[in-house]
């Protein structure tokens, strides 16, 4: 009886902890996911080769299944008709090549990155460092690239500029102690104010845009689910 109350006492002071460190910056929902525990994967097509574009669609699809999604989150940017326009492991296969071209756009502004997920755990590599760390790695269950990097090795990333007028509802992810660390704002804000969250607040020494506008939260745990944006890339826990 003793050690349940304990186990009781221990779960309540850590909501509490939670719900103190969400009111300390009411700009940003966080939702950590334990991938040693948790069942998180990577979505872009039904078996017939359509896009699932949102949550509602991939629910839908997951229930045929008899699977539920608990929390997802849009994962990268995408081409016209949904194909991304990086790097997608999915279930171990690649569906798309990494993409280390230049051009126009947040992806594509240097240095960007790549989530991956494999037997080690996650983690948040640098686009050009991503082969040397797949070669390494065993077992990549997914990998989604986007950009740009947020955070690289502890420091911002070189070209955000605190006094940027350019704010959007953003989301990213990075990682600490073998768990990903899942954020969108709540609010408009700059890259460098996301970024800042993610090195000061949150301590994760890498972490990687996922994108802007398109921003895109589900989460049975706090009856959550945004569908006002088609998506591309989705990544998921499921039960």
């Amino acid at each position: 009886m003793k050690k349940r109350l304990f186990s009781l006492l221990v779960c309540i002071c850590a909501c509490l902890c939670a719900q103190l460190c969400q009111a300390a910056d009411a700009r940003f929902t966080v939702v950590t996911i334990d991938p040693a525990r948790q069942d998180l994967r990577l979505f872009l097509y039904d078996e017939a080769g359509q896009p699932f574009q949102g949550f509602a669609r991939l629910q839908e699809w997951l229930q045929g299944r008899k699977q539920r999604l608990v929390f997802g989150v849009n994962a990268g940017m995408y081409h016209p008709g949904f194909a991304p326009v990086g790097l997608h492991v999915e279930n171990g296969k690649q569906l798309a090549l990494l993409n280390l071209d230049d051009g126009k756009g947040n992806f594509f502004m240097k240095p960007n990155g790549v989530f991956v997920l494999g037997k080690g755990g996650p983690a948040v590599v640098e686009s050009s460092a991503y082969p040397s760390y797949a070669a390494k790695a065993v077992e990549v269950r997914l990998a989604t690239q986007s950009g740009p990097m947020l955070v690289i090795d502890g420091q911002l990333h070189p070209r955000f500029d605190p006094e940027s007028p350019s704010r959007y509802v953003r989301n990213g992810v990075g990682v600490v102690d073998g768990k990903a660390i899942f954020v969108i704002s709540n609010v408009p804000v700059t890259f460098h104010e996301l970024a800042t969250y993610f090195r000061d607040t949150l301590h994760c020494k890498n972490a990687l845009y996922l994108d802007g506008s398109i921003s895109s939260l589900f989460s049975s745990a706090l009856g959550r689910a945004d569908g006002a944006a088609p998506l591309g890339p989705i990544l998921g826990v499921l039960e």
